[in-house]
């Protein structure tokens, strides 16, 4: 799956994807990121609205489950729970980068998934401003249910 094709499949399927701007800058074995505009994740304090923050933290996240099971339609993807923690305001333009989890990750996943029809797994993904400084964590955990 290329980022482009990740992109229009969260435009699609997750129309707020598409409502708060978010891109798929990247989608490849390393891990994915997605960056958003301030414009129209804005607060009234000028910054990013912290439920924006954490949609953008979960589409990664969910971008990169979904593009490791292939948008394999025999498969429902949902996040089981998420916790977000904020270090810096994020004041412009951000982005989300969550890494691939390697075998460390996939194996237990996918064997899970093989084995018993639902596999998880838990993510972390940096929020970041876009010079590049930190600014908050997402982490969630990601089930895969087949039908």
């Amino acid at each position: 799956m290329t980022a482009a094709e990740a992109e229009a499949y969260l435009h699609d399927h997750i129309p707020m994807s598409k409502a708060m701007n978010v891109r798929v800058e990247r989608l490849d074995d390393t891990g994915v990121k997605l960056t958003a505009p301030l414009a129209p994740n804005i607060n009234h304090r000028g910054t990013v609205f912290g439920g924006s923050a954490a949609a953008v933290g979960m589409l990664a996240g969910w971008a990169l489950v979904h593009a490791h099971l292939e948008g394999n339609p025999d498969v429902r993807l949902v996040i089981r729970r998420q916790q977000m923690e904020f270090d810096a305001p994020l004041d412009g333009d951000f982005e989300a980068i969550c890494d691939d989890p390697g075998d460390a990750g996939w194996g237990p996943f996918d064997q899970a998934l093989e084995r018993k029809g639902k596999g998880r797994v838990q993510l972390s993904v940096r929020l970041k401003r876009g010079g590049g400084e930190a600014a908050a964590t997402f982490e969630g955990v990601y089930v895969a249910v087949a039908n």
